[in-house]
């Protein structure tokens, strides 16, 4: 046999090896990943669950599940991931090992009820509403936090927040509990103490604000005439805790358009119109701008107002009661005319 054979042998065997070396090396540190994305991981997906959801942005999906084998890899941590273009699929699996995830942006707006802001939260992350409900309830956190099943969205501020998309249910009530306290800082709690007010109290109030006007300019000035009733022992009179006392009654999606005189007469401590005070919980989750209005309310005379016929969306202020009547007159001929009666 001669030596160039024997070269040309050992050339060939040295190349095949080299090509499978290559080969091996790329599906382990190669690039896998096309482009970037997010992958959503539930808890009860399996490496195949994976493999099939990363298949419209890999090269080669079942090669996922080679590497994985090879560094005995079973159970993926549930998770948020951003896969980023040209990761490979070492990188991707020591990624679910670890549980490296990136949290997202969470945002909610006021919500009327607990089970409404449930399923908001619901719809951005892995937990369902009914956890989220039930732990917001739970009887232990309650009493540990003074709070009621009534009282405890007070807790919620609407606002973003980074979370991650499996946080538990209990993880994410205490999470915003932690945010509700930040927020409750020194300042804001200064200015509700020359209120002589407690945060309750002023969320309260806020819940009321927030039903009355959407307008954020208006805002403190609704907060200020509230404010200025409570002063003098005037009953609030706000026609969103009738409406709140109805729901109450007939369900929270009764819709109600007008309030009529027979509802003054509702029997519920949340009625303004039969109890002096502010009612015994919010009404509603208010918005900041709301809850900065009565904290900065704007110091005036007022002491009635009307939804305005000359400016949709915002109020006609009084500071006699023989104004009022008169704005009061003109909106409900206004009523009439659009046919609204309920």
């Amino acid at each position: 046999m001669s030596k160039k054979f024997i070269y040309t042998f050992i050339g060939i065997i040295l190349l095949i090896g080299g090509i499978i070396g290559y080969n091996y090396y790329q599906k382990i540190f190669g690039k896998a990943i096309t482009k970037n994305s997010v992958l959503f991981v539930y808890s009860t997906d399996s490496l195949v669950d994976i493999k099939d959801k990363i298949a419209a942005y890999s090269k080669s999906p079942s090669t996922f599940l080679f590497i994985a084998a090879k560094k005995n890899f079973s159970k993926p941590k549930s998770g948020r991931y951003l896969l980023k273009e040209g990761m490979s699929n070492n990188e991707l699996v020591n990624m679910l090992r670890s549980g490296d995830q990136t949290a997202l942006r969470v945002s909610f707006n006021n919500q009327d009820t607990l089970e409404k802001f449930a399923g908001r939260i619901a719809e951005q992350l892995e937990i369902d509403s009914i956890s989220i409900v039930n732990s917001f309830t739970d009887t232990r956190f309650l009493s540990e936090n003074k709070l009621t099943t009534k009282s405890v969205l007070q807790i919620c501020i609407p606002n973003s927040y980074q979370i991650y998309w499996n946080i538990s249910a209990d993880g994410f009530r205490d999470k915003l509990l932690s945010e509700y306290h930040r927020f409750w800082n020194t300042s804001r709690l200064e200015k509700a103490k020359k209120l002589k007010m407690s945060k309750e109290e002023v969320i309260a109030l806020a819940s009321i604000v927030q039903k009355e006007t959407a307008k954020n300019s208006e805002r403190p000035i609704v907060a200020g005439l509230y404010l200025n009733r409570l002063k003098d022992g005037w009953p609030l009179q706000a026609d969103p805790t009738v409406i709140y006392s109805i729901r109450e009654l007939k369900g929270q999606d009764y819709a109600v358009k007008r309030v009529l005189t027979a509802d003054l007469e509702i029997d519920s401590p949340y009625n303004t119109y039969k109890n002096i005070g502010l009612p015994p919980t919010l009404i509603s989750m208010p918005d900041i701008s709301s809850i900065d209005a009565v904290l900065n309310a704007h110091n005036h005379n007022y002491m009635y107002m009307c939804a305005s016929v000359d400016k949709l969306g915002f109020h006609a202020f009084a500071k006699t009661l023989t104004q009022h009547n008169n704005n009061a007159a003109k909106y409900h001929i206004w009523l009439n005319k659009q046919g609204v009666n309920r």
